[in-house]
């Protein structure tokens, strides 16, 4: 068949929808697809945040900046702020920045052993010193102008987001682009002679399609319950399985908004504070096995201080992994279906990504509908895998005495892979060439900002002679000093940045189709 297969996504939420709009945008008239979603399921807002990727997607959808930014109440986010990782101090503790921006280099000159080669009492914080962004966010200060165009500007940055007005702008996007919608809850799953999926039944009636794309969620009632696809746990390397979340109003509706994702560690985990346009989203994520609910309540309440008065938590639970085949037969997982390793680092919507980026350009419009799936499951198992590493990095250096923190550093609950690679950054710093990019969500110098901000030592000192060019590094790192304290002047300040774009539109919503 080389015309009109048809793909039918079972479930909503940011998967659904963001599947569904981009398969529609990439394989056009090719395709028909049709979204079946239950209205009395609801949307899980774990981690209302973005990598810089979402900016390409949002581009190819033809949803504009300012839409998205008015509609989805969205933020800009240039990275993440982490509060006592490395230490607990009575005050918070130690703090370091991991931003957007990749350090900055000459062709000649990499300022990063120029750094290591400092003397570490009286250097500044490595984010601070190899990227203007540091001073830019910590002002709280846009990364960019208003005018500079949708998805650009000078500074890389991400978003953050209200997750059930995402899921609207994406459905209204992908009806636009030609996606059926139809209400249903799943009821029965028939498979066929070979074990494929024959179709399936709901309480309106029955539905059959070439390619089943499971969107429902960690309920996985296509790739798990039907199909049984094994679920690869990796609990005893990334432990956090709990996270209590909630929302608060501004105090002021001209409150200045944090241009990144706080995330401050507590005794058994962590807490995330976004700024919305609207408020503060805030989660705090924990392991059930060294916290139960009721302390981390507290915590949680310690947090939000005399703002916790009448806020009600939400309770979500998952376990950290992933389907070993999220692709069997004509079936496919993409979001939590697949897979879900914790909020840190916004890494949920940058798998839903990789998914549909693979599956679009994979996709078989004729012969067997299951040709790609294990190039797909090869590609997204190494993806997750590569993922866990670079978590567990936030995890394992860190120098916390509690039994969290300590089993977190303890060589057993650390990959193989990764305690190589830190074992060769004692002596160098991490390089592109230590990853593989086809199957990474992270470049090497995302590495290099949490391993410099924990504090990590990479000793240079025998091959000092081998970075001549120490007065080249030093008019650098003061080039990068008068840069980022002149752009956090020129800039205008987050919230102006995020009332200009939610300003009533002037002009249509959406481009392209």
């Amino acid at each position: 068949m080389s015309r009109g297969r048809r793909i039918l996504i079972v479930g909503g939420g940011t998967a659904g929808w963001l599947t569904a709009a981009y398969l529609a945008k990439a394989l056009g008239q090719s395709v028909r697809i049709t979204l079946l979603e239950s209205a009395d399921i609801g949307i899980i807002g774990v981690g209302e945040g973005t990598f810089p990727t979402i900016r390409d997607t949002l581009r190819f959808l033809g949803i504009e900046e300012p839409a998205f930014v008015r509609e989805a109440s969205a933020t800009f986010k240039q990275g993440v702020r982490f509060k006592g990782w490395q230490a607990a101090d009575a005050d918070g503790g130690h703090s370091y920045f991991h931003p957007f921006e990749p350090p900055f280099q000459s062709h000649e000159t990499s300022l990063v052993p120029y750094w290591l080669l400092q003397d570490e009492a009286e250097r500044p914080p490595f984010a601070e010193a190899v990227t203007i962004q540091n001073r830019v966010a910590e002002a709280k200060r846009a990364p960019k102008q208003p005018g500079e165009g949708d998805f650009a500007g000078p500074l890389n940055y991400a978003f953050h987001f209200d997750a059930v007005q995402l899921s609207r702008i994406l459905a209204n996007r992908a009806r636009e682009l030609g996606v059926e919608h139809v209400e249903g809850r799943l009821r029965t799953v028939a498979l066929n002679e070979s074990g494929q999926i024959a179709g399936i039944g709901t309480e309106t009636g029955a539905f059959s399609a070439d390619l089943y794309i499971d969107c429902t969620g960690f309920r996985a009632e296509l790739i798990g319950k039907a199909l049984g696809s094994p679920f690869h746990s990796v609990r005893n390397q990334l432990f956090t399985d709990r996270a209590l979340t909630c929302k608060l109003p501004y105090d002021r509706p001209d409150a200045a908004i944090e241009s990144y994702t706080i995330a401050s560690a507590h005794e058994a985990g962590w807490i995330w504070d976004i700024g919305l346009s609207t408020g503060r989203g805030i989660g705090c994520v924990y392991s059930s096995r060294y916290m139960d609910d009721d302390r981390a309540a507290a915590v949680l309440r310690e947090h939000l201080g005399p703002a916790a008065h009448g806020v009600v938590p939400r309770n979500l639970s998952f376990e950290a992994g992933w389907r070993t085949q999220p692709w069997i037969g004509n079936c496919v997982a993409v979001g939590l279906s697949g897979g879900f390793l914790e909020p840190l680092e916004s890494t949920g919507v940058v798998l839903i990504e990789a998914a549909i980026g693979m599956i679009a350009e994979l996709f078989p419009h004729q012969g067997p509908v299951d040709l790609p799936a294990r190039r797909f499951n090869e590609l997204m198992g190494a993806r997750y895998a590569n993922i866990v590493n670079f978590l567990k990095l936030h995890y394992c250096l860190s120098r916390r005495p509690e039994p969290f923190w300590r089993d977190n550093a303890d060589p057993v609950s650390i990959p193989d892979r990764l305690r190589e690679l830190l074992n060769q950054w004692r002596y160098r710093p991490p390089s592109r060439y230590d990853l593989q990019l086809d199957v990474e969500s992270f470049a090497f110098f995302n590495y290099q900002y949490i391993l410099y901000g924990m504090g990590f030592r990479t000793d240079l000192s025998e091959g000092r002679e081998d970075f001549p060019d120490v007065a080249e590094a030093r008019r650098l790192f003061a080039r990068i000093k008068a840069f980022g304290e002149r752009a956090t002047r020129d800039l205008p300040s987050h919230r102006e940045l995020v009332q200009r774009f939610a300003a009533p539109a002037l002009t249509p919503a959406r481009t392209g189709s």
